[in-house]
């Protein structure tokens, strides 16, 4: 780096905080004249400068994501800077901002804390110390900051990268008042704890593992779980007492400590007190598994010295969807579940393969002949979406039989261990396990493929020839007789093939009658028998008028309660503003079909006529949101607040999957409170969604997509859910990023500063220009508290004129 370029930047660091080389890029401000002459000097004997050690910076440092300029901790050990994507399988565009290891090569270097738990930003942004006391993350071009670390009152005057990889602000005196030791993202190291409600969350990565997490849970228990719902590995300490943290010490021991400062839980690395290992981490991998590492410097590797979970197989998910795991020496290994793809005239979604490649099942209510069950010897399969099956208590052959004749059922495992237990699993959603130690035995049912055979001229049990003599029945003495008895069984052969073929004629003019019967509703082939059915069938009118008893139970304006012929209740709602043709319509469908996620309502069936047009939801009991939240009176039901905070974060999560999971990106495009169901654990789910956006139908205005729209009105969701008011949009919002606190009505069970935290981030979804409002990702990581958010603009207009809802 040139002199001239040194000269240009705007802040000041004392000479006395510089050791050792030269940094990649010097953006540092107005220097004395000796450390000029230093620097040139350095770019004189060395060209471009490598690194420069810094062991503490003023107000006003900052790192830019252009220039790649990097904070290196006094032992050289840590840099602090922007990081690209450290992982080979991690495709998502983007620059981490964070703390990594500074050992000399990309393999190496593996990033120990992130900004945001993971937060992408473009190039073109910076970290900055600011001259109020925060450190920002912020771009350059829109001023708009993602990140912050909340400290401008604390009298923050400089901050330090330790020697351990602990990113400090300081104050006076040299006392710590931030560190990022304090916010763990998905490692821990040396003298790190954890405590509750922190949690390591595995780097984010395209399968269905999107939420592995190292939890330590109020009980003191520690635990790695998928999602929310599926423990996998726990500590199985059964303590009645809360215990104080889990803490990972350099020896490379990972201890769980109560509050009385006892370890009663450790698990420690193979190379324990091992003299020539300096450094170690503990890490939650992206596929699922805790791992202890050590610094090897002979070879300048990473070595794994514990794992939580030796078998990885046995990691929930392990493979994937649709795929099996078995484990040999060289690590595991993914084969898919069953052979027999979808057809290819079949169109399969984003969802309908597993990160392995593995595809889809054929649906069972396609196949051409029966089913069949395949036996996976040694196997275990589990449901993935919903991880939730049903085990009963039955023997091996009773587990095979009961799934064989229920039609509801997708595959069973047996445990032949002595326990009896059968795992049922109503869901086509599924992985598994192979091991020669498994003591079980899965069963798949799969649709029966025939088999070539020969053809055989007849019957080979007719073809035997009886032997007989006629004129025996004559000549021979008692001939008479054998000739009566003759006839008779000749008779009664007659009259018993006549009956059988008149019971045979009647039963198939009944058959014919009832599947003509059926035929009219397409779910008449599992009528009374299978409540999960999951086909996407095309209605007519006549079978929408039939299910809902002739729009008898009206729901709303356009929607009306109907009941399945599998006695599966569901909403009808019909489309008055639909004028696409029955070519894009069906597509469109198809795709919203093919969508599977806990915060969406399922797609039933569809009719599309000349002049009707319905779609089918599933039914959702406890109706919608709205509802929920304002009683007939229109006094507001005092819920729970955390039980608000879930249903937010609930929505937030369906509209992250449909923005940015799906194959493509999918709008909701009439988001609000009457589009939020509840089910019976008050869990919320999306209806009414992306048709609108999937036609191109409609959009939200001249200047903004349908995606950015459903930020815009999330933000209003998020304030009619804090104030309970379905008018929230108006001049008082002004004045709520001054004082939110003294502004809103907070009840006993709010906490305060979440309250503050969700306000904030609705008000920035609610800004005028779409560029300034967040992502639904950034959105969900502020309501995970994961994410800080700064106060929104003092001042900005509402364009409530502008979000005119779409009509019903």
């Amino acid at each position: 780096m040139s002199v001239a370029r040194a000269m240009e930047l705007n802040f000041e660091i004392p000479s006395k905080n510089f050791l050792g080389m030269a940094c990649k890029v010097c953006a540092f401000g107005t220097f004395n004249n000796a450390f000029t002459v230093f620097l040139f000097l350095c770019s004189c004997f060395c060209g471009f400068c490598d690194e420069l050690a810094i062991v503490s910076v003023p107000l006003g440092f900052e790192i830019s994501g252009v220039y790649r300029n990097t904070l290196v901790s006094q032992n050289g050990i840590f840099a602090f800077g922007f990081l690209e994507g450290c992982q080979k399988d991690d495709d998502v565009d983007g620059l981490l901002v964070g703390i990594r290891y500074n050992l000399g090569n990309d393999a190496a270097n593996v990033p120990v804390w992130t900004v945001g738990g993971g937060l992408r930003v473009s190039r073109n942004s910076t970290i900055k110390l600011s001259m109020d006391g925060r450190l920002i993350l912020f771009e350059n071009l829109s001023g708009l900051i993602v990140w912050s670390s909340n400290t401008s009152t604390l009298g923050v005057e400089r901050a330090s990268l330790l020697n351990n990889g602990n990113l400090v602000l300081m104050g006076s005196g040299s006392n710590s008042l931030w560190e990022s030791f304090n916010s763990p993202t998905n490692t821990l190291l040396p003298d790190q704890s954890l405590h509750f409600p922190q949690t390591l969350r595995a780097p984010s990565k395209k399968s269905i593992s999107s939420y592995y997490n190292f939890v330590i849970r109020r009980s003191g228990e520690l635990a790695l779980v998928w999602e929310s719902n599926v423990t996998y590995w726990r500590t199985h300490l059964g303590l009645s007492a809360s215990t104080g943290e889990a803490r990972f010490d350099a020896d490379g021991v990972l201890g769980l400590i109560d509050d009385t400062n006892r370890t009663v839980w450790s698990a420690a690395s193979k190379d324990f007190k091992d003299p020539s290992v300096s450094l170690r981490h503990l890490r939650m991998d992206s596929d699922g598994n805790l791992r202890i590492y050590s610094w090897d410097p002979q070879l300048h590797e990473w070595k794994v010295g514990w794992q939580a979970v030796e078998n990885q197989c046995e990691v929930f998910g392990a493979c994937g969807l649709y795929s099996l795991c078995r484990f040999n020496s060289t690590g595991p290994v993914c084969d898919c579940l069953h052979q027999d793809l979808v057809d290819q005239d079949i169109g399969l979604s984003a969802m309908d393969a597993s990160s392995f490649g593995c595809k889809k099942m054929v649906d069972l209510g396609n196949c051409k002949m029966n089913t069949s069950m395949t036996v996976l010897q040694q196997t275990v399969l589990y449901g993935v979406y919903p991880p939730q099956d049903v085990d009963m208590m039955l023997s091996e052959k009773a587990c095979r039989d009961y799934c064989s004749n229920d039609s509801t059922c997708i595959a069973a495992t047996s445990k032949n261990d002595g326990s009896g237990l059968c795992t049922i699993k109503r869901t086509s959603f599924i992985s598994g396990y192979r091991s020669l130690s498994a003591p079980a035995v899965s069963f798949l049912k799969v649709c029966l493929v025939p088999q070539a055979v020969s053809a055989r001229r007849a019957d080979p049990y007719l073809s035997k020839p009886i032997p007989m003599q006629s004129k025996g029945f004559i000549h021979h003495e008692g001939g008479k007789k054998k000739f009566v008895g003759a006839i008779a069984l000749i008779v009664f052969v007659t009259v018993s093939a006549f009956l059988t073929i008149e019971t045979l004629v009647f039963w198939f003019l009944y058959r014919r009658r009832q599947m003509k019967a059926q035929t009219r509703i397409p779910f008449g082939k599992y009528d009374q028998t299978n409540p999960h059915y999951s086909m996407l069938v095309s209605l007519t009118f006549e079978d929408v008028k039939e299910l809902t008893a002739n729009f008898s139970d009206k729901l709303g304006p356009t929607t009306y309660k109907g009941l399945l012929p599998n006695k599966l209740p569901v909403i009808a709602k019909m489309l008055n503003d639909v004028k696409a043709n029955e070519k894009d319509f069906r597509l469109a469908i198809s795709t919203l079909g093919g969508m599977h996620h806990r915060n969406l309502v399922p797609l039933k069936g569809f009719c599309f006529e000349s002049s009707h047009r319905f779609v089918l939801y599933e039914y959702v009991q406890n109706g919608s949101l709205d509802k929920w939240l304002f009683n007939m009176e229109g006094e507001p039901n005092k819920q729970s607040w955390q039980q608000r905070l879930d249903i937010a974060l609930g929505v937030a999560r369906a509209l992250a999957y449909l923005h940015s999971e799906c194959q493509i990106c999918v709008a909701h495009g009439n988001l609000k409170l009457e589009n939020v169901l509840l089910d019976e654990k008050l869990v919320p789910k999306l209806t009414d969604f992306g048709l609108r956006s999937l036609l191109q139908k409609e959009t939200a205005s001249s200047s903004e997509s349908l995606s950015e729209g459903d930020i815009y009105r999330f933000g209003e969701m998020l304030l009619q859910i804090v104030v309970y008011k379905r008018d929230v949009l108006g001049d008082n919002l002004r004045h709520l990023a001054d004082n939110i606190s003294e502004k809103l009505h907070i009840e006993d069970n709010m906490d305060a500063e979440v309250v503050e935290r969700v306000v904030r981030v609705a008000l920035w979804c609610l800004q005028e220009q779409p560029f300034l409002r967040p992502s639904i990702d950034e959105v969900m990581k502020v309501l995970e508290g994961t994410l800080s958010v700064d106060k929104p603009p003092l001042v900005f207009d509402f364009r409530q004129d502008q979000m005119d809802e779409p009509s019903n």
